[in-house]
């Protein structure tokens, strides 16, 4: 009546008992708790055992450690399109092959036919991350043994570059200073880094030389510039191996057909000629722009030197096989042989057979009439020489991986013919 009885659902081994006004658990189930912790305790205890007596506890992955006869490369920008390819190289040359790429530009396609081809442990990484997070790339390098970077990452377009320069000297000029920041606080001895011939803008005297004055004319080649300047002054009180290497205009693709050039649809505006003249062979453009008819050359287009990029990469592997401690190499990287636009277009109508039809423009900003190299010096210090040098091959065999990879790494076909 006063609420002095018990509910009904309260039972007599659940009550807690009062005494001189403190509640004191009753005693059988404190027995139990401590039963389960009891329990609890041997149970945690035998796991650590087992998995102490495991090969692999406490084992670190190859990736992290140093091993005697196997170099760690560190590729940046391994998802692109030369990056993808110099990936490949290194690991048939068996070399282990961590790859770190936003995918920006780049294709996890790409990353996933690497990995099919090299599947066993420790030879192929990938790591989804971004170059301007300076703690995330310092957290890859602590976790990591490299032994030296490539540092391909960086957007590429001459024409973007003009309307958005601001994400040209971020994204090339402060995240190298990230790398080398990284390189420099973990201490990784061997940089190879992928310059630009747009770094000498427009000389004077042809072909280009590596004394050849440096005055960039576009903000791609001023950021690439800036970059190397950061690279030469800490390499003043440093002991670093430093490469770098300035590469011409890029064609071609993998021999075998593995990898190709595959650039987002909405980058096709900014892109190299080559994939414009193979969107305008499929028909997924309606003509292939040529910008500029009036520049003092030939026949008034531009001239380039056209260099393929299994040639490239192969620059790259001698790069870093004959880099040294403390020493820094500076190497043009072309055939040495420059090819008017209109030559270009040419071939790749050779090469695709198909008659593509050509829209000529006015010129674009920042473009420059002519450049190509004197590729002397990294044949005579590097044992380097371009061998695939047939303008036409080197298209025909990029255009059999784009007709058997129509939309790019997202299908293949079976068969290209």
């Amino acid at each position: 009546m006063l609420g002095l009885g018990r509910t009904r659902a309260q039972t007599r081994s659940s009550r807690s008992m009062s005494l001189g006004g403190m509640d004191y658990a009753d005693p059988k189930k404190k027995s139990n708790l401590v039963g389960k912790i009891l329990m609890a305790a041997v149970l945690t205890a035998l796991c650590i055992l087992m998995l102490k007596q495991s090969p692999t506890f406490n084992t670190p992955s190859a990736f992290s450690r140093h091993q005697p006869g196997v170099i760690h490369v560190l590729v940046t920008g391994g998802a692109g399109y030369i990056g993808s390819h110099a990936a490949l190289r290194l690991l048939k040359e068996n070399y282990r092959v961590t790859i770190v790429d936003n995918l920006s530009r780049g294709n996890i396609g790409a990353v996933r036919i690497l990995q099919e081809l090299f599947p066993e442990p420790g030879r192929l990484q990938f790591i989804y991350a971004d170059l301007g997070d300076a703690k995330v790339v310092h957290q890859i390098f602590s976790q990591n043994a490299f032994d030296a970077v490539m540092h391909f990452a960086a957007v590429a377009y001459v024409g973007e570059s003009t309307l958005d320069p601001l994400k040209y000297y971020h994204n090339i000029t402060s995240n190298t200073l990230t790398v080398l920041e990284a390189m420099s606080a973990h201490g990784v001895p061997t940089l190879i880094y992928s310059s630009t011939c747009a770094t000498y803008g427009e000389p004077e005297k042809m072909p280009i030389t590596e004394e050849t004055p440096q005055l960039p004319i576009n903000p791609y080649g001023k950021a690439k510039k800036m970059a190397e300047d950061i690279i030469l002054d800490f390499h003043k009180n440093s002991n670093m191996a430093v490469m770098i290497l300035r590469y011409f205009n890029v064609i071609g693709s993998d021999p075998e057909g593995r990898l190709g050039e595959a650039p987002r649809p909405e980058l096709r505006e900014h892109g190299r000629i080559s994939g414009a003249c193979y969107d305008a062979a499929r028909g997924i453009i309606p003509d292939l722009k040529v910008r500029g008819t009036d520049y003092k050359t030939t026949d008034g287009t531009c001239i380039r030197d056209y260099i393929d990029v299994t040639d490239l990469v192969d620059a790259h592997v001698k790069a870093l096989e004959k880099s040294s401690p403390g020493k820094v190499g500076i190497y043009n990287v072309g055939t040495g042989r420059g090819r008017s636009v209109k030559e270009f277009v040419d071939a790749c109508k050779a090469a695709t057979g198909v008659p593509i039809k050509v829209d000529f423009l006015p010129r674009r900003p920042g473009d420059y009439a002519e450049v190509f190299s004197d590729p002397t010096k990294i044949k005579l210090e590097l044992n380097w020489t371009a061998k695939h040098t047939d303008l036409q091959e080197s298209l025909q065999v990029a255009w059999r991986w784009q007709k058997s990879h129509l939309n790019g790494y997202g299908s293949s076909l079976v068969k290209s013919s």
